[in-house]
């Protein structure tokens, strides 16, 4: 087990890129044998407006790596944070750094995200993909990746997270971005089973659906289990019946137009049909 872990503190990234990419091509090859839903869309046009907005993030993502940085050596020049504070086995030690790190750092920032109109205004550019597939994933406004990062950092400090710790934490969330968005097909009783302790393909579309109140719940990232412990689930009955995007922004241009994407944050704020986000009410 130690390592495993020392793997992830002397990793490359040269070697976390091809994590990125070939779970991606992974993820597109199950789309084409498998796809849990029959989809009538460009599929190159649409993962080329998503590829645009995953490129963003990651270069976002590598600048940011120098908060987290700070923040790891932070915690190992005070032996700060809750992981430092008590003495456990590797194993146990490994399993709760992940769970605090995407408490913190995945789902509290996506539920504050659906709870703030001016964060929400953010992350509705990855609410808006009429077709979500396993290009959706990174598909995040410059605005929210910052978000993002601040909590990401935030988690390192509270957690008390080595750097091993995180960059195992970093590539396992970019593998989950990847799964739960893919268009793959899992057996109902497997996807089940496992969407109590992680966030499935199906768990997560739910979250993708046009109208409320689907939208606000399974905020999940890695582990499902956050989402159960705070009465956030919903499940939908027949899949098939999911239908992608939002409500606000329906029209192609609203959707699929790069430059609007940016803009949506700065445009007159439309409230979703029964969101509680509407500041008329």
């Amino acid at each position: 087990m130690h390592d495993f872990i020392q793997f992830f503190t002397n990793i490359q990234t040269e070697t976390r890129s091809l994590f990125l990419l070939g779970g991606i091509f992974l993820f597109l090859l199950l789309e084409s044998i498998v796809p849990m839903l029959k989809m009538d869309y460009k599929k190159l046009k649409h993962a080329g407006i998503n590829i645009v907005f995953t490129i963003i993030t990651l270069i976002i993502n590598l600048i940011g790596a120098v908060a987290i940085m700070e923040a790891v050596n932070y915690n190992e020049r005070y032996q700060s944070g809750l992981l430092n504070m008590i003495n456990v086995p590797l194993v146990l030690y490994l399993i709760l750094g992940l769970a605090l790190m995407d408490f913190i750092g995945a789902w509290l920032i996506h539920w504050l995200e659906h709870k703030v109109i001016w964060m929400w205004k953010f992350h509705i550019i990855h609410h808006t993909d009429p077709n979500v597939d396993v290009t959706s994933g990174l598909r995040h406004h410059p605005g929210e990746n910052i978000f993002r990062l601040f909590f990401t950092t935030l988690a390192v400090l509270i957690s008390g997270a080595s750097f091993g710790l995180v960059m195992l934490y970093q590539t396992i969330s970019v593998f989950f971005a990847s799964f739960s968005h893919a268009n793959i097909k899992i057996p109902k009783t497997l996807d089940m089973i496992l969407s109590y302790i992680f966030v499935t393909p199906n768990f997560h579309k739910v979250h993708h659906h046009y109208k409320q109140p689907n939208t606000d719940s399974n905020y999940g990232n890695i582990f499902s289990f956050w989402d159960y412990v705070f009465g956030t689930t919903t499940s939908i009955s027949d899949i098939r019946k999911l239908v992608y995007g939002l409500d606000t922004h329906m029209q192609s241009k609203d959707h699929s137009n790069i430059l609007n994407l940016l803009l949506i944050p700065f445009q007159p704020y439309r409230p979703p049909v029964n969101s509680k986000l509407n500041p008329k009410k």
